[in-house]
């Protein structure tokens, strides 16, 4: 696995930990955030839904590490949670204090989009608890040598959220590295997040401070030049995703300021529109690139998720061993898979999943 190699699953307790924070997205189907009069109710977080598709929909032993207000919106991220299966021994529970006028749990307004018109996101998610999670509350070191982790993810969302989560991040990385842990990153530029805190130079200065301490850097078409610096003049991320080659050479740059990474991939997609797209993913990784299979005209239900449902398939491959190419493809097919249902989270079967990447059709099944 080209020195990826992860400890034993049998002297782990976890296969994968991840850090970030979930939150509740109210979604309006078909409508819009500002005119609905309903809203339907799912859980979800960058680093969350990584480990909420491992353990769904590939069995993997998962845990989040997170914090969440101990009120009845807690109380139903609890019952979300639970029911996708992620292990919450984890979880600090944080006292409410009735208004939430020191501490409180995220909402994420998401609406879907359709044809010209884009998706939308609207997070209302200011001094939430686990973006007051501080170095030196987790033990980190029992996380990683006692209880014993294969792989850990965290991201630029969680990184984002406060001065001290990025520390927490960073804190969490140089435990997983001293005891053998693989970890993975996901850049997940949002700017909105980093807007009132530095904007873009200010995520680049944190993410160039935490890439090494990264074994796998993820993100999409536009990540790696927004949240590391990695540029490439006059091409813009729809055309480098009819280029993967010149996308390669990129991330071949990447590996070169950072050698401690190993593995570098992402996404790609070129936008007809908000329920179209052409579809596939690429790493480096040992001198040489991976391009996934092409899914051109992939038609999307609903975005959101679709890039962590890659990465948890591709970590998955790794996990299990694969060979990079057919790593690549559970991730690139778990992650079209994933945008073919509501919500941010993987409703997809590994059966389905290696139906996929074994060229199925979308024939009905009877």
């Amino acid at each position: 696995m080209l020195g990826l190699e992860t400890k034993p699953a049998d002297s782990c307790r976890w296969d994968l930990v991840a850090l970030g924070e979930v939150m509740i997205r109210l979604d309006p189907g078909e409508g819009r955030i500002s005119t609905s009069r309903s809203f339907r109710v799912w859980e979800g977080g960058g680093e969350y839904n990584v480990a909420r598709g491992l353990r769904r929909c590939f069995g993997k032993r998962t845990t989040i590490v997170t914090a969440v207000v101990d009120n009845p919106v807690g109380r139903l991220l609890e019952e979300l949670i639970l029911q996708g299966g992620v292990d919450q021994r984890h979880v600090q529970w944080v006292p409410y204090d009735g208004v939430g006028r020191t501490v409180r749990n995220g909402l994420n307004f998401t609406e879907r989009g359709f044809g010209v018109r884009g998706a939308l996101g609207c997070s209302d998610r200011g001094n939430t608890a686990a973006s007051q999670l501080r170095p030196g509350e987790i033990d980190w070191d029992a996380m990683f040598a006692t209880e014993g982790a294969r792989w850990f993810h965290c991201g630029g969302i969680f990184a984002s959220l406060s001065e001290t989560t990025a520390l927490v991040a960073s804190e969490a990385m140089q435990a997983a590295r001293r005891h053998g842990t693989i970890v993975s990153y996901d850049l997940n530029y949002r700017p909105s997040l980093w807007r009132s805190i530095g904007g873009q130079s200010r995520a680049r200065e944190v993410n160039r401070a935490l890439a090494p301490l990264v074994d796998v850097i993820l993100g999409n078409e536009e990540d790696f030049s927004a949240a590391l610096g990695f540029e490439i003049e006059g091409v813009d991320a729809d055309l480098m995703a009819l280029d993967p080659e010149r996308f390669g050479r990129m991330m071949e740059q990447v590996i070169a300021v950072y050698p401690n990474v190993r593995v570098v991939a992402t996404t790609l997609r070129a936008v007809a529109s908000a329920t179209r797209n052409d579809w596939s993913a690429v790493c480096w990784s040992g001198d040489r690139l991976y391009q996934s299979m092409v899914r051109p005209g992939l038609e999307i239900l609903d975005r959101v998720g679709g890039g962590d449902s890659f990465a948890s398939g591709f970590i998955f491959g790794l996990l299990e061993g694969f060979e990079m190419q057919l790593a690549l493809e559970y991730g690139a097919a778990h992650g079209a898979l994933a945008m073919t249902t509501p919500g941010d989270v993987s409703m997809a079967t590994r059966a389905e999943v290696e139906a996929l990447v074994k060229g199925a059709s979308a024939r009905v099944l009877r």
